[in-house]
């Protein structure tokens, strides 16, 4: 009986999610993605939580838990500085960037406030809720983040533009303000931004942080290297950029890690054509045998494998938005998301799509405004149509097909939209191919 009553209370305070990329949830946007494996053996992400296309993250934390990457649980409230279940006496600013970390059977959430003041809680699970919220004194910036090194030493990094690091005193709440380092990584020598995130590997230690080296726009996550978990560090390159994600794409911000033998890096991308609704993402990465790390591009299968072509193809997996179009919410449902304001001219991409042996046709669910026609392309923007569907004006939600050529195995999918120059054209929910 009392495993009976566990499960329950489990699948009342989680929300089950089957998804590639994003993995946060429709209507859920969870951002600056921070990756810790438990010693469940289970994935868990810490972020921030956007609320608003006005402003920056909000009050409350939420958490993501998965045993593949695939399939995530998402765990609401587990912190909060504010309203409900407020754990910040001294304060009810917003909360931006979280980092997590456990010892010693305690988790410890690492949160900064808009206030620029930094501070930790504990938790005796993974997911909350975490309490007693105190301040860490002689950090007061953004964007923590903890690492434990071979011989149990912690070290406590923050900042923005200048990258500060400091050893951790045992109790793992405060710092040893003597040993702060500032200037570990810069904006001027190593391209950084804010939102670090420190890790070893094989003997070496890697700084990831927010990159500014393209586009004068923090949309990379690049890393830099040492010996020493204080620096000197050694800029190494960019490992993602999710640049053209959204029309008004601006930053970026994760982490990496190893599960179950496989690194990744996990990183968001913004929607609702503004900076202050992000969503995580994952991707797979890989090391050269020098230690540096390959860069990878965006994708909609994210840690899975390709999308099924015969399956149901959700909008917001695309990955690539170039025009006006962006992903938003879908006015009447607040748990479903749709590409919106698709106007003449614009193109995306979902990467990657399995066609196995063929498909011949296809299906997308739409809602027209002024109405216009899509088209169908290969594996490149200037691969050809191979399909094409005209939606007419002004109708509600409604399937429309087409005939389908030439598309087999793994491919990126485009579709390019054509119709009356400055007006929104048409939203789509969904699409799905048949054999």
């Amino acid at each position: 009986m009392k495993n009976f009553i566990l499960s329950v209370v489990l699948l009342l305070s989680a929300t089950a999610i089957t998804a590639q990329n994003p993995i946060s949830p429709a209507g859920v946007y969870i951002a600056d993605p921070t990756a810790r494996v438990d010693k469940d053996g289970k994935m868990y992400i810490y972020g921030s939580l956007d609320e608003s296309p006005k402003y920056y993250c909000s009050t409350r934390h939420n958490v993501l838990s998965s045993n593949d990457l695939c399939h995530w649980q998402l765990f609401e409230d587990t912190f909060a500085s504010a309203g409900k279940g407020d754990q910040v006496p001294y304060s009810d600013d917003t909360l931006y960037a979280p980092d997590m970390i456990y010892r010693n059977g305690i988790y410890y959430l690492y949160y900064c406030l808009s206030n620029i003041t930094e501070g930790v809680a504990t938790s005796k699970s993974p997911t909350g809720p975490f309490k007693n919220g105190k301040q860490i004194e002689g950090a007061k910036q953004i964007d923590p983040t903890v690492f434990i090194d071979d011989d149990g030493q912690a070290y406590y990094y923050w900042g923005q533009f200048s990258l500060k690091g400091a050893k951790m005193n045992t109790d793992m709440q405060s710092i040893d303000i003597s040993s702060i380092k500032d200037g570990l990584v810069t904006e001027k020598e190593h391209h950084f931004h804010e939102g670090a995130f420190v890790f070893k590997r094989k003997g070496v230690y890697y700084a990831v942080f927010a990159d500014v080296s393209r586009q004068d726009r923090p949309t990379c996550i690049g890393y830099a290297t040492s010996d020493s978990p204080l620096g000197t560090f050694k800029y190494g390159g960019v490992i993602i950029d999710n640049a053209g994600s959204d029309p008004s794409v601006w930053n970026n911000h994760g982490s990496v890690a190893e599960f179950r033998g496989q690194w990744y890096v996990f990183y968001h991308r913004p929607t609702h054509n503004c900076v202050m609704m992000r969503k995580a993402c994952v991707e797979p990465i890989s090391f050269r045998e020098d230690g540096s790390i390959s860069e990878v591009v965006m994708t909609s299968q994210g840690a899975g494998k390709p999308l099924v072509a015969t399956e149901k193809i959700d909008a917001e997996r695309a990955c690539l938005l170039f025009g006006n179009v962006r992903i938003q919410l879908t006015e009447s449902q607040k748990d479903n998301e749709q590409l919106s304001a698709i106007r003449n001219g614009d193109r995306t991409a979902w990467k990657y799509i399995d066609y196995g042996n063929g498909v011949t046709r296809l299906e997308i669910r739409v809602r027209s405004q002024a109405g216009g026609r899509i088209e169908v392309v290969g594996n490149t923007p200037w691969a050809g149509s191979k399909g094409g569907i005209d939606v007419p004006p002004n109708r509600d939600w409604t399937t429309l097909s087409c005939d389908i050529r030439g598309l087999s195995g793994v491919q990126t999918l485009w579709l390019q939209f054509h119709g009356e120059k400055g007006k929104d054209l048409f939203d789509i929910d969904y699409l799905q191919f048949e054999k």
